[in-house]
């Protein structure tokens, strides 16, 4: 197999293409031929050193992953050899992500659907669990409510539209102007230009928040929330904003994606009915995956980038 191994934390020259042995898949796991890996913001942290929890040195970045089941190891196997699957095994703990191979738990993938490419696949797992995540899980999303998304246009945000629109909110995006047209066409019936029109430029509106920046904005973001509302964003607010959250009747909650293959499923669902289209602005070969984080970072695109093997 080919990997990315890293023997040192810092830019995007540590990351080094070498050949390994193919994974063993111990029991409960499933080898993955994998086809795409997409690249995340918190893979850059990690290459720098920057994220809290780090694996020993040397250590290969990624999780997302998509592909076709080579072959599974001892115990009951929901995927038979063939099967195309898709995931975001081990986060935050090393899964090998940026490589021709991976060994990953079985219950942390899902079948990926016809609709999608492996490419497409590849872009959905910490993006599109990000998402439900937050808004299913943690933001108990409801038909007719009125929804808010920041950082609308990216890889979070674009998957968090469309699954908005799924469960029949009204949904609110926030991102550039330029990239407005693309917000309506996932599914957004209103679009917010940030850098011109604050959240709560007509006051309290929103039953729900889902802020993809966290801390500081989501104080700015609190007076478009109506009581009873819920923020859910990926980062702590300062305590400040908390008391002054509960003083208005109004709840925070603060998500860390996990690797959930059930959700995976559901994400899939939504994918085989038209619903849900992961966005890719960008691929590159898998030997050039400094670069794809650099453009990643510096871009700043609509959608996702992904490695391809």
């Amino acid at each position: 197999m080919r990997k990315i191994s890293q023997s040192a934390t810092g830019g995007p020259e540590v990351l080094e293409l070498i050949e390994a042995p193919d994974p063993v898949p111990a029991t409960g796991e499933a080898l993955v031929a994998v086809a795409a890996a997409s690249i995340n913001p918190v893979d850059i942290a990690f290459r720098e050193g920057l994220f809290p929890m780090l694996p020993d040195l040397p250590f290969t970045v990624g999780w997302d992953v998509a592909g076709t089941v080579a072959a599974v190891g001892e115990g009951e196997a929901p995927f038979a050899p063939g099967t195309r699957v898709f995931g975001m095994p081990r986060f935050p703990k090393e899964a090998g992500g940026y490589a021709s191979m991976i060994a990953a738990p079985a219950a942390e993938l899902a079948a990926t659907p016809e609709a999608w490419s492996d490419v497409q696949a590849a872009a959905v797992p910490l993006a599109g669990l990000t998402a439900w995540q937050g808004l299913v899980k943690a933001g108990k999303i409801q038909a007719g409510q009125r929804v808010l998304i920041t950082a609308a246009a990216g890889g979070v945000g674009h998957l968090a539209v469309q699954i908005a629109a799924a469960f029949g909110a009204e949904t609110t995006a926030s991102a550039s102007a330029a990239k407005h047209d693309r917000l309506r066409e996932w599914g957004a019936v209103e679009t917010l230009d940030y850098a011109s029109e604050p959240a709560d430029a007509k006051g309290a509106r929103f039953d729900l928040i889902f802020d993809a920046f966290g801390g500081e904005t989501t104080e700015a973001l609190l007076p478009a929330l109506v009581p009873g509302g819920t923020i859910v964003s990926l980062r702590d607010p300062s305590a400040g904003t908390r008391e002054r959250a509960e003083a208005e009747g109004k709840t925070l909650r603060r998500i860390g994606v996990r690797p959930n293959g059930e959700q995976l499923a559901e994400l899939a669902r939504l994918g085989a009915e038209g619903k849900l289209t992961p966005e890719v602005a960008r691929t590159f070969p898998l030997a050039e995956a400094g670069a794809a984080q650099t453009w990643l970072k510096e871009a700043r695109p609509v959608g996702k980038v992904v490695l391809i093997p």
